[in-house]
């Protein structure tokens, strides 16, 4: 993780900048947090300066150095999505963000940005329920086509993926990659999957590497810097983190970015400034929650994995050493986080009866907030997904997947164990 510097020297952690970072509070009567920027519209100094902003804001000229994009209108612009992009920038050292009104505005519009008819995207299996839909219902319809590989086949995988392409792996425009993989965790090698790209790009076109950082959020892993050219997060998960707002958002270099921004104002998929507002509240707390969480979920782990009625874990902190995901988990990851995936023993009707029992921890999809949530991968999030497709995956009638919160552990723990009691 990149420190900011400081004109003394000296380097400042990123959760010490959240408070700060990006923001004067002389330009806003002295308030010691960003106002909420509630408005559609900006008023220029002048026609002049109006033209300028303009002249920039559509690429009719490069910005002279040191110059910003002034503000215009917030479908293009707005104060607290700046504030808020600068700070989410420091997590993960990246020159540029974007953020969106979802996580998926942010992938559909960075897939848009990226790809043209005839391209493929080679992804990771499997991948959030969503994505797949876009990839295989959506994307279609404007000649892109999408070709799968698992994350647990490692490297020789993902090689192998461009082999069976033949001399449609010319085709390739984008490695979309979620990792850890939702809901099984399996992980895929960003450095790996980096190193391909570059050897199949060509010289007019390189092939992109996109990362859905999403289970790990920007504290536990780092893509950029293992040579992916953008990340991407659903902001809803663990940088919101209270489940009160829906975001997302996407990370990168400024070439990189720059057209995703140009699809972003003409799609007008940008966030408002009362989302970005929210935003920057949370990440004022972001490593504590990320941090307790992570904690909690070791604990809840070791529980589930010594109870007689789960059948198997899927938890990044209980790889073991001679394990191909041990290894990438020791070069790219910070820590395991707080998702774990468990199968119980039994189908379907076991799984339901233990959820149907929880009564701390809810019964709802999404993750990465304060509270606890379980829900059922294969007729919830991934239920778009044909079955065979999802045995196939890893995604079993037996799966259950657990975002653990930051509630006391043994609480979480106890509600467990009720639960599966009563399977």
């Amino acid at each position: 993780m990149k420190r900011h510097q400081r004109k003394v020297g000296r380097t400042t952690h990123p959760e010490s900048l959240m408070m700060s970072h990006g923001y004067d509070p002389q330009l806003s009567e002295g308030a010691i947090k960003s106002p909420i920027f509630m408005t559609s519209t900006f008023v220029f100094k002048t026609a002049e300066e109006g033209k300028s902003f303009f002249e920039v804001a559509y690429g009719l000229r490069e910005k002279r150095p040191r110059e910003k994009l002034g503000l215009i209108y917030s479908r293009l612009n707005n104060p607290d999505i700046e504030i808020l992009e600068d700070r989410l920038k420091l997590w993960d050292g990246a020159e540029a963000c974007a953020v969106f009104q979802s996580g998926m505005a942010a992938i559909a519009t960075t897939m848009l940005a990226m790809l043209r008819p005839g391209d493929i995207v080679l992804h990771s299996v499997p991948v959030y329920g969503g994505t797949d839909y876009l990839l295989y219902h959506i994307l279609p319809q404007w000649g892109v086509r999408a070709a799968g590989f698992k994350a647990s086949d490692g490297t020789a995988g993902l090689e192998r993926a461009f082999e069976e392409l033949g001399d449609d792996a010319a085709k390739v425009a984008v490695i979309h990659i979620e990792t850890p993989a939702n809901p099984t965790n399996g992980l895929v090698d960003i450095a790996a999957a980096a190193k391909l790209a570059r050897q199949h790009s060509r010289g007019d076109r390189p092939v992109r590497v996109v990362v859905d950082n999403t289970f790990l959020g920007p504290l536990w892993q780092h893509p950029l810097e293992h040579g992916a050219d953008a990340v991407i997060y659903s902001a809803t998960k663990f940088i919101g983190g209270h489940s009160d707002v829906i975001a997302g958002a996407v990370l990168g270099s400024d070439a990189v970015l720059e057209p995703i921004r140009t699809h972003r104002t003409i799609l007008g998929t940008m966030c408002g400034p009362w989302t970005a507002w929210l935003l920057m509240r949370s990440l004022e707390t972001l490593k504590l929650r990320m941090t307790s969480a992570m904690k909690n979920a070791r604990y809840v782990a070791d529980f589930l994995a010594d109870h007689p009625k789960v059948r198997k874990v899927h938890y990044l902190g209980h790889l073991q050493e001679g394990d191909p995901q041990y290894e990438i988990y020791q070069r790219q990851c910070l820590g395991p986080g707080s998702m774990i995936s468990f199968e119980v023993v039994g189908g379907e009707a076991e799984a339901f009866r233990m959820l149907n029992a929880l009564e701390l921890v809810k019964l709802a999809v999404s993750l990465g907030g304060t509270e606890s949530l379980a829900e059922h991968p294969g007729t919830m999030t991934h239920s778009d997904i044909a079955v065979e497709d999802q045995l196939a995956m890893g995604i079993t009638p037996a799966l259950i997947r657990l975002s653990v919160g930051v509630e006391h552990p043994e609480d979480t723990i106890a509600d467990l164990a009720q639960a599966l009691d009563a399977m």
